[in-house]
């Protein structure tokens, strides 16, 4: 691919140099140019990491802030609104289990740029597949994309950056919390700009999709899975045994760790409010006599909490022995913001929709934890891979029950009631992911 990755020039042998903790520079070439492909090649994965992250939740909230429109275009019912909800935890879920086995066939940055492409497709196709069934079949295209993409990216941080875990979480983080917010406060101003159909709102988003294409194209053949900057990763089946200088990593029994269970549950509980929120909080205010515009507006700016707190809250976990505090004092923002949507949902609408924002920032603290959890680059791959595919399917129930729940009781109080709920294990699963410990450890135990 490029020189000084791939070894097409004749690489200077330097000594061996000891561990420090942080990857050694990359053998450069004799003319220098691999100094100069290896700064490029960082360049492209940070600009691929951001422009991915910011397409890793449009199609998701740009439904949200239409749901009623695209409801009523397609004939919906309350249920099946709340099954359309559902859809994306489970194409995480199906999907991103899959991620680590074609990152070690296909590379890391392919996968994610093939993620990119179906996101594109996905988001051209179904607001013009015509029905339900080729709506959910053409969502579940662009959300099979984003879930490989959603496992990969805590990879492809610890592979390309293992000194600067939580600065780039963050900047991953922040980026995907302004693509969400973005994509709820301007999808509904937008459609109407562009003539009112609620298709052509929700095809606008396939072009910043196309875009993040880009910037792996140059990186797709790059198979393995240490970054240029960092060493040979034994684990990748593509480098031999000699070359990596010791035997291949053994798969860790992941299921064997209590701290990968406690994780995944975490991640699954968040995931649920989540999705909850991303697919319903704009209706619970409409309902409550908040107009269109601004409860799509109520949405962007719970989205929006995510931008800086998305970079401070991993800077501020990796520092942190214990992660537990940050899980109480998030759990305890999303449970005063359900109950203020409970008693006064438009009275207070602003405060609430800064609260849950704030409550939602548990995702990036997770993120986080699924590097800290883990010593090694497939340990992370492994661990990413369990944790999100374990923790959506867990969060698969919780959009569809909430539109159940609607649609019986005929308000929100129910609904509302669950979510609460819910925040108390949330908590107490988190506390037990907080704790200062590996997988590989509990693993081998």
């Amino acid at each position: 691919m490029m020189v000084g990755m791939n070894g097409e020039q004749a690489p200077i042998k330097t000594p061996p140099q000891p561990t420090t903790g942080r990857a050694p520079a990359a053998v450069t070439s004799a003319d220098g140019t691999g100094t100069a492909a290896r700064t490029w090649a960082v360049r492209l994965v940070v600009v691929g990491i951001v422009l991915s992250a910011l397409n890793l939740r449009p199609a998701i909230t740009s439904l949200g802030a239409l749901l009623e429109e695209v409801r009523g275009g397609l004939g919906m019912s309350g249920t099946a609104a709340g099954l359309l909800t559902s859809v994306p935890p489970l194409c995480f879920a199906v999907f991103g289990v899959t991620a680590p086995r074609l990152a070690r066939r296909f590379g890391p940055a392919a996968v994610v740029c093939a993620g990119m492409a179906a996101i594109t497709a996905g988001l051209l196709i179904r607001p013009h597949a015509g029905g339900t069934a080729g709506f959910l079949a053409a969502s579940a295209l662009a959300l099979m994309g984003i879930a490989v993409s959603n496992v990969l990216m805590p990879v492809i941080v610890k592979r390309w950056f293992p000194d600067r875990v939580g600065s780039m979480t963050g900047l991953y983080s922040m980026a995907l919390a302004l693509g969400t917010s973005v994509a709820a406060a301007a999808t509904v101003p937008m459609t109407e700009a562009l003539g009112g159909r609620w298709q052509t709102g929700l095809t606008v988003w396939a072009a910043l999709a196309a875009v993040a294409v880009l910037p792996w194209l140059p990186l797709v053949r790059d198979r393995g899975t240490a970054g240029p900057a960092g060493p040979v990763d034994p684990a990748s089946p593509r480098v031999p045994q000699a070359r990596a200088g010791r035997p291949q990593a053994p798969t860790l029994r992941i299921t064997r760790s209590r701290t990968a269970w406690a994780l995944a549950v975490f991640f699954g509980l968040q995931a649920t409010a989540a999705y909850i929120t991303m697919g319903w909080m704009a209706q619970i205010f409409r309902d409550a006599g908040v107009p269109a515009g601004t409860a799509g507006l109520l949405l962007a700016v719970t989205m929006v909490m995510g931008v800086p707190l998305a970079f401070v809250i991993p800077r501020l976990a990796t520092r942190l022995p214990n992660q537990g505090p940050i899980v109480l004092a998030l759990g305890a923002c999303g449970l005063a913001g359900y109950t203020g949507l409970y008693l006064a949902p438009a009275a207070g609408a602003w405060a609430w929709a800064l609260l849950l924002g704030v409550s939602n920032c548990a995702f990036p603290l997770a993120l986080t934890m699924v590097g800290m959890r883990a010593r090694t680059g497939a340990g992370v791959a492994q661990l990413s891979a369990f944790a999100q595919s374990t923790g959506y399917l867990i969060s698969i129930p919780g959009p569809l029950l909430v539109g159940v729940l609607y649609q019986s009781s005929g308000g929100w109080s129910v609904p509302l009631a669950l979510m609460g709920a819910l925040m108390v294990p949330q908590m107490v699963v988190g506390v037990l992911a907080g704790r200062n410990r590996t997988v590989e450890d509990e693993a081998s135990a």
